[in-house]
């Protein structure tokens, strides 16, 4: 099976990144991932402060998927997330929503063994592994792989996970795909603006859905399909997600707007991504039972 590996990364989603390689559709494929400090934290003296910023959240690829042109739509599902021995979170001034409070960085080391992340001694958690970064090149310009958009980029949304499929609109032929900054856990809204960032590698899938128009990505998982939007404020991606979901009920099901609206509000969940990026995520989740399918 094909592997690209973590030492061929960009650090910014755009058109001018050239494939460092090409898979078919439908072909399973490995993806190494560096964690988002590259691998430069690996003990409890590493400290955030004194790392290089400019190297931070570097995506694996892009991989151009064949047989893929702009305006099309591509579904990627992962199949498996293989995390490494260790993961780190870390602290410093300024860091997250409390970062004021923090008066001095801090690093702590996680160990991951047996499906368990080692938070202390008294304190194990039972991995929930997730893929930060994914996203396909935008149709011009340069988007820091720090930064969620239409795109993709940094989304820090748990429910991209194994099992689970990621839809995004496709803004050059051959999409030119890309994956980083896996967590072994992290909650919704990344609260210290850290979940446990680790290395690994993902298998990953893409395949085309012919006659689907998305506005941005959406994750399908076994009960719901979730409308990802990001802004700068939380009232502008919601207005965003919750304005796409109504636009796919009122799709799929012949609905006015005032009738799809109404369904939207009385079936489906707001929910926070992440806080701590430069724009902030939200998803709308959308369940099966309302819409069985996108198309």
């Amino acid at each position: 099976m094909r592997v690209i590996g973590s030492d061929r990364v960009i650090y910014a989603f755009s058109p001018k990144n050239e494939p460092v390689d090409w898979v078919d559709l439908n072909e399973e494929f490995w993806m190494e991932l560096r964690d988002c400090y590259s691998g430069q934290i690996k003990t409890e003296k590493d400290l955030r402060p004194n790392i290089d910023t400019s190297i931070m959240d570097a995506a694996t690829g892009p991989v151009g998927i064949r047989g893929v042109r702009h305006g099309d739509v591509i579904a990627v599902t992962i199949h498996e997330i293989e995390l490494a021995p260790q993961g780190v979170m870390v602290t410093a001034p300024g860091l997250g929503p409390l970062g004021e409070f923090i008066r001095e960085p801090n690093t702590k080391i996680i160990p991951v063994r047996q499906g368990l992340a080692y938070f202390s001694d008294q304190i194990q958690l039972p991995l929930t592994p997730m893929v930060g970064v994914l996203g396909v090149a935008p149709a011009e310009g340069e988007i820091h792989c720090v930064v969620p958009g239409k795109h993709g980029g940094n989304l820090d949304t748990k429910d991209i996970t194994a099992g689970n499929k990621v839809y995004f609109p496709v803004f050059v032929d051959g999409a030119n795909l890309a994956a980083g900054d896996l967590h072994a856990c992290m909650g919704d809204g990344e609260l210290s603006g850290t979940g446990i960032e680790i290395a690994g590698r993902i298998r990953l899938e893409v395949c085309k859905v012919p006659g689907l128009y998305l506005h941005g990505p959406v994750v399908e998982t076994e009960t719901a399909f979730m409308v990802l939007a990001s802004a700068e404020t939380f009232s502008q991606a919601a207005q965003e997600a919750i304005s796409f979901g109504v636009e796919l009920l009122q799709r799929s099901l012949s609905l006015d707007f005032p009738d799809a609206y109404r369904l939207l509000s009385a079936t489906s969940d707001l929910r926070v991504s992440q806080i701590v990026n430069p724009l902030l995520t939200v998803r709308v989740a959308i369940p099966k039972k309302i819409l069985p399918a996108l198309i």
